[in-house]
């Protein structure tokens, strides 16, 4: 890719997200370091069963967190934007791209609400790094919550808490201009392409379950992997969610174009983005609590009117 091409792509999306911002979410929190202390036991979920215990429980100063006194946040690295804003020179380490501690991106922004949202200062919030697929994966967890664009499904419940949704989206079929992928209009063009996406994703139960082609889909490690696919013409599109798609074709293709987004029902099973806990978190009650309160304060809105507000057109595949 050239350096121009990415550069413009990347000032593109701080000029749209400065144009369309309504809050004071550019605030930047203090830089904390990555957590490093050693695990700490957390409290079984039966001691938050009684009204007055859970009242106690989510306040900060009683929250049984993985290190007491800390909020610990995980996300992957990189850290993408929209989700984790790019940063001049230094990132705080050991982040790549996208800088979660500065409270800037639709994720830091949300996480960092939460966390004050729960009692937490913001040089009480520490973050760790937790790949994408560990953090629903079984076993014990280092983190009090992870915050990773990590989509709901009942699989995952399974291994993990995952909270009430703080985003509700779409996915996102992204091509290269000029192919007959960047053509397709329906459900049913789709079919016959060579399709591809991250592994343990729901942009690839998408293709699987929604789209269903003829052709067996392709699965990478990373979206980088899947565009580097998509470039060398190996597959003829890969699935996204929404705003991953705007950033892609915005800062890292050079001739890539959002073909379309698959529309979700306006239901309670609507693909949305969980907060990760551990199972059966003592706080899982509190998070939930938390993003309830957001939302009717207005909190959520504004945040996600800042940092996902659409920055370029995508049309709805038809049947």
């Amino acid at each position: 890719m050239h350096t121009t091409k990415r550069l413009w792509g990347l000032g593109l999306i701080a000029i749209l997200v400065a144009a369309c911002s309504t809050t004071g979410g550019n605030a930047s929190p203090a830089s904390p370091t990555v957590e490093s202390a050693p695990p700490v036991t957390q409290a079984p979920a039966s001691q938050a069963a009684s009204p007055s215990a859970e009242a106690d429980i989510c306040t900060a100063a009683e929250m049984p967190t993985f290190t007491p006194g800390t909020f610990t946040i995980g996300t992957d690295n990189p850290a993408y934007p929209p989700y984790f804003e790019i940063v001049d020179p230094p990132v705080t380490d050991p982040w790549e791209l996208g800088d979660p501690t500065t409270g800037t991106g639709f994720e830091s922004a949300f996480a960092y609400a939460l966390a004050e949202q729960l009692g937490f200062t913001k040089d009480q919030v520490t973050w760790t790094v937790v790949p994408f697929a560990n953090s629903f994966a079984p076993g014990d967890k280092q983190f009090d919550v992870d915050i990773n664009q990590v989509s709901y499904s009942p699989e995952r419940a399974q291994n993990v808490d995952m909270s009430d949704g703080y985003y509700f989206l779409n996915q996102a079929v992204v091509a290269n201009k000029g192919t007959d992928a960047a053509k397709a209009t329906t459900l049913t063009a789709l079919k016959d392409l060579k399709l591809g996406a991250q592994v343990g994703t729901t942009s690839f139960a998408t293709i699987t379950d929604v789209i269903a082609p003829t052709k067996d889909p392709s699965v990478y490690d990373t979206n980088d992997a899947a565009i580097a696919a998509l470039n060398a013409k190996q597959i003829d599109a890969i699935v996204v969610d929404l705003p991953t798609a705007f950033f892609i074709t915005a800062a890292q293709m050079d001739n890539g174009v959002i073909v379309g987004q698959i529309e979700q029902p306006e239901d309670a099973d609507a693909e949305h983005f969980s907060v990760v806990l551990p199972k059966d978190s003592p706080l899982t009650d509190c998070v939930n609590q938390a993003i309830a309160a957001m939302q009717s304060d207005g909190t959520l809105d504004a945040i996600t009117q800042e940092w996902l507000s659409d920055k370029a057109d995508a049309p709805v595949f038809q049947p």
